[in-house]
């Protein structure tokens, strides 16, 4: 019975820890340098946001909707940078067509 209890309360804790760090965010940052006689051989940073999408949106980050693989409207004006291109090199190859 008691070990029904703990279950209930660690499931509320948890949702409460989850809500938390969705409504104000938690950062995890950290660097990987690997050096060899005082060269460096690798160097990683490591810079990890955890939060919810209002939150990040708020705090002005909102990549995923300029990214064509996460984003119909993305994907459309980048269908659409690529027909305007295509159109102008049309025209230029149309254009040495007729000056020929």
């Amino acid at each position: 019975m008691a070990e029904q209890m703990t279950h209930a309360i660690q499931a509320t804790n948890l949702a409460d820890i989850l809500e938390r760090v969705l409504d104000k965010g938690i950062v995890i940052a950290g660097d990987i340098k690997i050096q060899l006689a005082d060269v460096d051989l690798l160097n990683i940073k490591i810079r990890l946001l955890v939060c919810s999408v209002d939150k990040a949106m708020e705090m002005g980050i909102n990549w995923w909707q300029q990214d064509s693989y996460l984003s119909t409207k993305a994907k459309e004006t980048e269908k659409g940078k690529e027909n305007i291109a295509l159109k102008k090199r049309l025209d230029r190859l149309e254009e040495k067509l007729k000056a020929k």
